[in-house]
């Protein structure tokens, strides 16, 4: 299937690895053009020049999401330099670290980025031809409150915030064409991640989840950024505000 991405101007926050990257990979092979940020410079300058050889224009930004003129600022370059914004991807998460300001850091790494990403994209993805697309990256967390994670903590919650603002956008912004759904990745595994540090310091915790997986392994970043692209592609062209679980059946519900 030609999903159509083919020149599409696509901007994917907190890009530098694991989904994220798999993400900006999986558009530059559709040959897409795409703006790149992280908040470490090295890795975001390893993973621009790897899209720039598969071929992509690529714009790369530095930058704490939480700075809220700085992520305009990149919103803004990324639309002059690729000549426009077709798709937006909002990747970025402060964690799920149980720490004593974890609600003030989930509101201000998690939510407020994914607001202000909307608001300063949202002229952009109007006047795209294609019609706009964003994709907001969540978790299976925000639908259950068993492990991962277990008990009264901030990531969950957080991410059901962004959920349910996510399917309002995905209510009110297809008149101004652009489409917004959400994809919510299960637990997923890649190198240097969290889930492959916990394989090592937590082994059991790491078996109780993987077990309860019907696919009997954990996913993979690609897995995650095949959907995200599919929802973003003229392809899904009439769906809105759905949120697309990539779990191997790991949550269990209708």
């Amino acid at each position: 299937m030609d999903l159509g991405l083919a020149g599409a101007r696509v901007v994917v926050t907190g890009a530098s690895r694991g989904i994220g990257r798999a993400i900006a990979e999986a558009f530059a092979a559709e040959g897409a053009d795409l703006a790149v940020c992280a908040r470490s410079p090295e890795p975001l300058r390893e993973a621009a020049d790897a899209l720039r050889s598969a071929g992509a224009a690529v714009v790369e930004q530095a930058l704490d999401v939480a700075d809220a003129r700085s992520l305009r600022a990149f919103v803004d370059r990324a639309a002059a330099e690729l000549g426009g914004v077709d798709v937006l991807v909002s990747n970025v998460s402060g964690g799920s670290a149980a720490t004593p300001d974890q609600w003030e850091r989930g509101f201000g790494t998690d939510v407020m980025p994914f607001v202000r990403l909307a608001e300063y994209a949202e002229p952009h993805l109007a006047a795209s031809a294609r019609g706009g697309s964003i994709v907001l990256i969540s978790s299976t967390s925000a639908l259950h409150a068993a492990a991962p994670p277990s008990g009264p903590k901030a990531y969950g919650a957080v991410k059901a915030a962004l959920n349910h603002h996510a399917a309002a956008l995905g209510r009110t912004l297809p008149a101004k064409g652009i489409r917004v759904n959400t994809v919510s990745p299960g637990p997923i595994e890649f190198e240097g991640g969290g889930w492959a540090r916990r394989r090592e310091n937590d082994p059991g915790f790491y078996e109780d989840v993987r077990a309860r997986i019907p696919y009997g392994r954990l996913g993979r970043p690609e897995e995650v950024a095949r959907a995200v692209v599919f929802l973003a592609s003229p392809a899904a062209a009439y769906v809105t505000g759905a949120n697309l679980v990539v779990d191997g059946g790991f949550v269990d519900r209708v």
